[in-house]
Protein backbone atom coordinates (compact mmCIF):
# COMPACT_ATOMS: atom_id res chain seq x y z
CA UNK A 1 0.00 0.00 0.00
CA UNK A 2 2.62 2.70 0.99
CA UNK A 3 4.29 2.22 -2.82
CA UNK A 4 1.27 2.32 -4.49
CA UNK A 5 0.45 5.62 -2.79
CA UNK A 6 3.39 7.48 -3.57
CA UNK A 7 2.94 6.36 -7.46
CA UNK A 8 0.14 8.36 -7.11
CA UNK A 9 0.91 11.67 -5.02
CA UNK A 10 -1.58 14.05 -6.73
CA UNK A 11 -4.53 10.49 -6.08
CA UNK A 12 -5.31 11.50 -2.47
CA UNK A 13 -6.07 14.99 -0.71
CA UNK A 14 -3.29 16.17 1.59
CA UNK A 15 -3.14 16.60 5.36
CA UNK A 16 -3.17 19.97 6.88
CA UNK A 17 -0.34 20.31 8.38
CA UNK A 18 0.39 20.93 12.30
CA UNK A 19 1.06 24.37 12.74
CA UNK A 20 4.86 25.06 13.60
CA UNK A 21 3.38 28.30 14.91
CA UNK A 22 1.97 26.66 18.17
CA UNK A 23 4.58 27.54 20.79
CA UNK A 24 4.65 31.02 18.96
CA UNK A 25 0.98 31.67 19.68
CA UNK A 26 0.72 30.46 22.87
CA UNK A 27 3.77 32.41 24.41
CA UNK A 28 2.35 35.53 22.10
CA UNK A 29 -1.54 34.75 23.82
CA UNK A 30 0.21 34.66 27.45
CA UNK A 31 2.10 37.85 27.02
CA UNK A 32 -1.14 39.57 25.26
CA UNK A 33 -3.41 38.62 28.41
CA UNK A 34 -0.55 39.89 30.93
CA UNK A 35 -0.30 43.29 29.09
CA UNK A 36 -4.34 43.64 29.09
CA UNK A 37 -4.46 42.55 32.88
CA UNK A 38 -1.52 45.01 33.61
CA UNK A 39 -3.28 47.69 31.60
CA UNK A 40 -6.74 47.23 31.54
CA UNK A 41 -7.56 45.28 35.00
CA UNK A 42 -6.13 48.89 37.24
CA UNK A 43 -8.46 50.75 34.43
CA UNK A 44 -11.34 48.70 35.32
CA UNK A 45 -10.68 49.27 38.81
CA UNK A 46 -10.06 52.66 39.20
CA UNK A 47 -13.27 53.57 37.17
CA UNK A 48 -15.43 51.09 40.05
CA UNK A 49 -13.05 53.03 43.05
CA UNK A 50 -14.15 56.75 42.08
CA UNK A 51 -17.57 56.61 42.94
CA UNK A 52 -17.34 54.34 45.74
CA UNK A 53 -14.85 57.35 47.20
CA UNK A 54 -11.70 55.11 47.32
CA UNK A 55 -8.20 55.10 46.73
CA UNK A 56 -7.45 54.40 43.12
CA UNK A 57 -5.01 51.51 42.87
CA UNK A 58 -1.47 51.10 40.90
CA UNK A 59 -0.96 48.76 38.41
CA UNK A 60 1.80 47.01 40.36
CA UNK A 61 -1.20 46.48 43.28
CA UNK A 62 -4.06 44.89 40.77
CA UNK A 63 -0.81 42.58 39.55
CA UNK A 64 -0.58 41.20 43.24
CA UNK A 65 -4.06 41.02 44.35
CA UNK A 66 -4.36 39.18 40.81
CA UNK A 67 -1.25 36.86 41.58
CA UNK A 68 -2.76 36.13 45.07
CA UNK A 69 -6.36 35.63 44.17
CA UNK A 70 -5.02 33.27 42.15
CA UNK A 71 -3.09 31.01 44.30
CA UNK A 72 -6.10 31.52 46.49
CA UNK A 73 -8.01 29.68 44.57
CA UNK A 74 -5.69 26.90 43.34
CA UNK A 75 -3.75 26.38 46.68
CA UNK A 76 -6.76 26.73 49.84
CA UNK A 77 -8.02 24.12 51.06
CA UNK A 78 -12.03 23.13 50.13
CA UNK A 79 -13.81 25.08 52.35
CA UNK A 80 -15.33 22.76 55.03
CA UNK A 81 -19.48 22.28 54.03
CA UNK A 82 -20.44 20.23 56.45
CA UNK A 83 -21.28 16.04 56.35
CA UNK A 84 -24.24 13.76 56.78
CA UNK A 85 -24.41 11.11 58.73
CA UNK A 86 -22.99 8.30 57.13
CA UNK A 87 -24.81 5.79 59.80
CA UNK A 88 -27.43 3.63 58.04
CA UNK A 89 -26.82 5.00 54.54
CA UNK A 90 -25.81 2.93 51.45
CA UNK A 91 -24.73 3.46 48.18
CA UNK A 92 -24.33 1.92 45.05
CA UNK A 93 -21.18 1.97 42.87
CA UNK A 94 -21.21 0.51 39.29
CA UNK A 95 -17.60 -0.50 38.03
CA UNK A 96 -16.30 -2.10 40.26
CA UNK A 97 -14.27 -4.37 39.24
CA UNK A 98 -11.14 -2.14 38.71
CA UNK A 99 -10.08 1.76 38.66
CA UNK A 100 -12.08 4.24 40.46
CA UNK A 101 -14.46 1.95 41.06
CA UNK A 102 -12.71 -0.45 43.16
CA UNK A 103 -10.86 1.86 44.89
CA UNK A 104 -14.05 4.00 45.72
CA UNK A 105 -16.01 0.92 46.94
CA UNK A 106 -12.93 0.53 49.56
CA UNK A 107 -13.03 4.64 50.47
CA UNK A 108 -16.63 4.55 51.47
CA UNK A 109 -16.57 1.46 53.21
CA UNK A 110 -14.00 3.01 55.13
CA UNK A 111 -16.45 6.15 55.91
CA UNK A 112 -18.92 3.62 57.30
CA UNK A 113 -21.61 3.46 54.31
CA UNK A 114 -23.27 0.36 53.73
CA UNK A 115 -21.40 -0.24 49.64
CA UNK A 116 -23.45 -2.26 46.89
CA UNK A 117 -20.30 -2.77 44.57
CA UNK A 118 -21.29 -3.64 41.12
CA UNK A 119 -19.01 -5.78 39.74
CA UNK A 120 -19.14 -6.90 35.70
CA UNK A 121 -17.44 -10.16 36.46
CA UNK A 122 -18.69 -11.17 39.78
CA UNK A 123 -20.44 -14.16 37.70
CA UNK A 124 -16.80 -15.14 36.49
CA UNK A 125 -14.12 -15.07 39.49
CA UNK A 126 -13.28 -11.88 38.92
CA UNK A 127 -10.34 -10.75 41.12
CA UNK A 128 -11.76 -7.24 41.80
CA UNK A 129 -15.21 -9.07 42.81
CA UNK A 130 -13.17 -11.47 44.98
CA UNK A 131 -11.18 -8.70 46.56
CA UNK A 132 -14.16 -6.67 47.94
CA UNK A 133 -16.10 -9.99 48.72
CA UNK A 134 -13.11 -10.74 51.16
CA UNK A 135 -13.59 -7.64 53.41
CA UNK A 136 -16.67 -10.48 54.81
CA UNK A 137 -18.49 -7.24 56.07
CA UNK A 138 -21.98 -6.73 56.11
CA UNK A 139 -21.61 -3.42 54.91
CA UNK A 140 -19.55 -4.32 51.99
CA UNK A 141 -22.16 -6.63 49.23
CA UNK A 142 -20.62 -7.22 45.86
CA UNK A 143 -23.47 -7.47 43.32
CA UNK A 144 -23.25 -9.24 39.56
CA UNK A 145 -23.89 -5.84 37.28
CA UNK A 146 -23.49 -5.49 33.36
CA UNK A 147 -24.67 -1.84 33.13
CA UNK A 148 -25.96 -3.14 29.52
CA UNK A 149 -28.19 -5.52 30.76
CA UNK A 150 -31.44 -4.51 31.53
CA UNK A 151 -32.25 -7.96 33.19
CA UNK A 152 -29.12 -7.58 35.25
CA UNK A 153 -29.92 -4.11 36.37
CA UNK A 154 -33.42 -4.72 37.80
CA UNK A 155 -32.16 -7.58 39.83
CA UNK A 156 -29.45 -5.41 41.75
CA UNK A 157 -32.22 -3.03 42.04
CA UNK A 158 -34.07 -5.82 43.94
CA UNK A 159 -31.17 -6.82 45.56
CA UNK A 160 -30.52 -3.57 46.90
CA UNK A 161 -34.34 -3.25 47.97
CA UNK A 162 -33.76 -6.54 49.87
CA UNK A 163 -30.90 -5.38 51.72
CA UNK A 164 -30.89 -1.97 52.57
CA UNK A 165 -31.56 -1.28 56.41
CA UNK A 166 -35.08 0.54 55.70
CA UNK A 167 -36.49 0.41 52.45
CA UNK A 168 -38.45 2.88 53.18
CA UNK A 169 -35.67 5.08 53.71
CA UNK A 170 -34.80 4.48 50.12
CA UNK A 171 -30.79 4.10 48.57
CA UNK A 172 -28.98 7.52 49.94
CA UNK A 173 -26.76 7.63 46.46
CA UNK A 174 -25.84 6.02 43.19
CA UNK A 175 -22.32 6.70 41.69
CA UNK A 176 -22.58 5.61 37.82
CA UNK A 177 -18.63 5.32 37.62
CA UNK A 178 -18.48 2.23 35.36
CA UNK A 179 -16.93 3.32 31.34
CA UNK A 180 -15.07 1.96 29.16
CA UNK A 181 -12.25 4.29 26.64
CA UNK A 182 -10.89 4.10 23.25
CA UNK A 183 -8.91 6.19 20.58
CA UNK A 184 -9.06 6.23 16.92
CA UNK A 185 -9.83 9.23 14.31
CA UNK A 186 -13.65 9.58 12.92
CA UNK A 187 -12.99 7.70 9.67
CA UNK A 188 -11.12 5.05 10.97
CA UNK A 189 -13.69 4.39 14.42
CA UNK A 190 -16.56 1.97 12.88
CA UNK A 191 -20.43 2.99 13.93
CA UNK A 192 -20.18 -0.54 16.29
CA UNK A 193 -17.30 1.20 18.39
CA UNK A 194 -19.59 4.12 18.52
CA UNK A 195 -22.19 2.57 19.59
CA UNK A 196 -20.43 0.20 22.37
CA UNK A 197 -18.75 3.13 23.82
CA UNK A 198 -22.21 4.63 24.52
CA UNK A 199 -23.90 1.83 25.49
CA UNK A 200 -21.61 1.73 28.86
CA UNK A 201 -21.11 5.40 28.93
CA UNK A 202 -24.17 6.97 28.41
CA UNK A 203 -26.82 4.68 28.39
CA UNK A 204 -25.54 2.15 30.99
CA UNK A 205 -25.72 5.39 33.24
CA UNK A 206 -28.87 6.17 32.11
CA UNK A 207 -30.10 2.80 32.94
CA UNK A 208 -28.62 2.40 36.24
CA UNK A 209 -29.99 5.98 37.50
CA UNK A 210 -33.22 5.17 36.38
CA UNK A 211 -33.52 1.95 38.05
CA UNK A 212 -32.90 3.51 41.27
CA UNK A 213 -33.76 6.66 41.30
CA UNK A 214 -37.24 5.76 42.68
CA UNK A 215 -35.24 4.78 45.94
CA UNK A 216 -32.80 7.73 45.70
CA UNK A 217 -35.97 10.22 45.65
CA UNK A 218 -36.96 8.29 48.59
CA UNK A 219 -34.00 9.20 50.32
CA UNK A 220 -33.57 12.90 49.11
CA UNK A 221 -30.22 11.33 48.32
CA UNK A 222 -27.53 11.96 45.76
CA UNK A 223 -26.56 10.72 42.25
CA UNK A 224 -22.98 10.72 41.25
CA UNK A 225 -22.24 10.31 37.54
CA UNK A 226 -18.57 10.37 36.44
CA UNK A 227 -18.03 11.85 33.44
CA UNK A 228 -14.90 12.97 32.09
CA UNK A 229 -12.85 16.41 31.06
CA UNK A 230 -13.24 14.80 27.50
CA UNK A 231 -16.97 15.51 28.84
CA UNK A 232 -16.82 19.69 28.55
CA UNK A 233 -13.96 19.37 25.43
CA UNK A 234 -13.89 17.79 22.39
CA UNK A 235 -10.24 16.40 21.46
CA UNK A 236 -8.67 14.62 18.21
CA UNK A 237 -8.42 10.93 18.28
CA UNK A 238 -11.31 10.71 21.06
CA UNK A 239 -14.64 10.97 19.43
CA UNK A 240 -16.15 7.76 20.25
CA UNK A 241 -15.35 8.82 24.21
CA UNK A 242 -16.20 12.06 23.78
CA UNK A 243 -19.70 11.76 22.71
CA UNK A 244 -20.70 9.20 25.20
CA UNK A 245 -19.33 11.94 28.17
CA UNK A 246 -21.08 14.99 26.76
CA UNK A 247 -24.43 12.50 26.85
CA UNK A 248 -23.41 12.04 30.75
CA UNK A 249 -22.93 15.82 31.52
CA UNK A 250 -26.06 16.73 29.45
CA UNK A 251 -28.28 14.11 31.39
CA UNK A 252 -26.78 14.97 34.13
CA UNK A 253 -27.79 18.81 34.24
CA UNK A 254 -31.54 18.08 32.83
CA UNK A 255 -31.83 15.44 35.74
CA UNK A 256 -30.22 18.06 38.41
CA UNK A 257 -33.13 20.21 37.29
CA UNK A 258 -36.00 17.76 37.59
CA UNK A 259 -34.05 16.57 40.73
CA UNK A 260 -34.38 20.00 42.59
CA UNK A 261 -37.90 19.71 43.89
CA UNK A 262 -37.41 16.33 45.17
CA UNK A 263 -33.97 17.23 47.03
CA UNK A 264 -32.10 15.04 45.12
CA UNK A 265 -28.70 16.46 44.61
CA UNK A 266 -27.16 15.49 41.10
CA UNK A 267 -23.16 16.00 40.64
CA UNK A 268 -20.90 15.47 37.72
CA UNK A 269 -17.49 14.35 38.25
CA UNK A 270 -14.73 15.56 35.72
CA UNK A 271 -11.53 13.92 36.02
CA UNK A 272 -7.96 14.88 33.87
CA UNK A 273 -5.42 12.23 33.16
CA UNK A 274 -5.59 9.32 35.40
CA UNK A 275 -4.16 7.22 33.08
CA UNK A 276 -1.06 6.13 35.36
CA UNK A 277 -3.73 5.55 38.29
CA UNK A 278 -6.31 3.43 36.73
CA UNK A 279 -3.93 1.99 34.29
CA UNK A 280 -7.20 2.55 31.90
CA UNK A 281 -4.47 2.52 28.53
CA UNK A 282 -1.73 -0.25 28.40
CA UNK A 283 0.22 -0.88 25.09
CA UNK A 284 -1.13 -4.10 24.64
CA UNK A 285 -4.38 -2.47 24.90
CA UNK A 286 -2.90 0.16 22.06
CA UNK A 287 -1.45 -2.38 19.75
CA UNK A 288 -4.84 -4.17 20.03
CA UNK A 289 -6.91 -1.48 18.96
CA UNK A 290 -4.54 -0.14 16.71
CA UNK A 291 -4.73 -3.05 14.80
CA UNK A 292 -8.33 -3.24 14.84
CA UNK A 293 -8.81 0.30 13.52
CA UNK A 294 -6.69 -0.56 10.91
CA UNK A 295 -7.85 -4.05 9.62
CA UNK A 296 -11.71 -2.29 9.52
CA UNK A 297 -10.97 0.92 7.87
CA UNK A 298 -12.23 1.00 4.18
CA UNK A 299 -9.57 1.12 1.21
CA UNK A 300 -9.87 4.96 0.64
CA UNK A 301 -9.72 5.51 3.97
CA UNK A 302 -6.12 4.06 4.31
CA UNK A 303 -4.72 5.05 0.89
CA UNK A 304 -5.79 8.96 1.68
CA UNK A 305 -4.37 8.93 5.32
CA UNK A 306 -1.83 6.65 4.22
CA UNK A 307 0.09 4.42 6.95
CA UNK A 308 2.87 6.80 8.46
CA UNK A 309 0.23 8.90 9.51
CA UNK A 310 -2.22 6.18 11.25
CA UNK A 311 1.23 5.04 12.94
CA UNK A 312 1.98 8.58 13.94
CA UNK A 313 -1.36 9.12 16.10
CA UNK A 314 -0.90 5.29 17.39
CA UNK A 315 2.35 6.38 18.67
CA UNK A 316 0.96 9.35 20.25
CA UNK A 317 -1.34 7.19 21.90
CA UNK A 318 1.16 5.13 23.13
CA UNK A 319 3.15 7.71 24.54
CA UNK A 320 0.07 8.38 27.24
CA UNK A 321 -0.09 4.85 28.84
CA UNK A 322 1.54 5.28 32.24
CA UNK A 323 0.72 9.18 31.92
CA UNK A 324 -1.06 11.73 34.19
CA UNK A 325 -1.64 11.21 37.81
CA UNK A 326 -0.09 8.44 40.04
CA UNK A 327 -2.80 8.69 42.95
CA UNK A 328 -6.55 8.66 42.60
CA UNK A 329 -7.19 10.08 46.09
CA UNK A 330 -7.68 13.46 44.53
CA UNK A 331 -11.06 11.77 42.46
CA UNK A 332 -12.66 9.55 45.39
CA UNK A 333 -12.39 12.63 47.88
CA UNK A 334 -13.99 14.42 45.12
CA UNK A 335 -16.64 11.45 44.83
CA UNK A 336 -17.12 11.24 48.49
CA UNK A 337 -17.74 14.58 49.20
CA UNK A 338 -20.58 14.23 46.54
CA UNK A 339 -22.23 11.17 48.00
CA UNK A 340 -21.49 12.96 51.98
CA UNK A 341 -21.13 16.77 51.88
CA UNK A 342 -24.46 18.66 52.84
CA UNK A 343 -24.15 21.10 49.92
CA UNK A 344 -22.44 19.14 47.37
CA UNK A 345 -20.50 20.93 43.98
CA UNK A 346 -22.59 20.39 41.13
CA UNK A 347 -18.86 20.00 39.04
CA UNK A 348 -15.86 18.81 40.15
CA UNK A 349 -12.73 18.75 38.36
CA UNK A 350 -9.86 16.30 39.88
CA UNK A 351 -6.92 16.75 37.06
CA UNK A 352 -3.58 18.33 36.58
CA UNK A 353 -3.09 22.11 36.83
CA UNK A 354 -2.00 22.44 32.77
CA UNK A 355 -5.29 19.72 32.05
CA UNK A 356 -7.64 22.49 34.40
CA UNK A 357 -6.04 25.64 33.07
CA UNK A 358 -7.05 23.60 29.29
CA UNK A 359 -10.55 23.34 30.23
CA UNK A 360 -10.89 26.54 31.19
CA UNK A 361 -9.57 27.63 28.18
CA UNK A 362 -11.56 25.74 25.71
CA UNK A 363 -14.43 26.33 27.34
CA UNK A 364 -14.40 30.21 28.19
CA UNK A 365 -12.51 31.49 24.95
CA UNK A 366 -14.03 31.98 21.35
CA UNK A 367 -13.28 28.58 19.63
CA UNK A 368 -11.14 30.22 16.90
CA UNK A 369 -8.30 31.26 19.34
CA UNK A 370 -8.48 27.95 21.21
CA UNK A 371 -8.08 25.85 18.45
CA UNK A 372 -5.33 27.99 17.04
CA UNK A 373 -3.82 27.24 20.61
CA UNK A 374 -4.67 23.83 20.83
CA UNK A 375 -5.16 21.85 17.27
Amino acid sequence: MPQHQESRPNSRPKMAPVSSLRAALLVSFSVSLTVLLGLGLPALLNALMRPLGLPETSVTECIVVLYLVGVLCLATPRIPRGSVQVSGKAVLITGCDSGFGHALAKHLHGLGLTVFAGCLLKHKGGEGAKALEEFNSDRMKVVQLDVCSEEQVNQAVEYIKDNIEDSERGLWAVVNNAGVSTFGEVEFTSMDTYRQVSEVNLWGTIRVTKAVLPLIRRAKGRVVNVASMFGRMGNAMRSPYCVSKYGVEAFSDCLRYEMKTWGVKVSIIEPGNFIAATGILTRDAVATTANKLWSEAPPVVKEDYGKAHFECHVAQMRSYCGSGVKDAASVLDDIADAVVSKRPHTRYNPSEPHWWIRLQMMTHLPAAISDRLYF
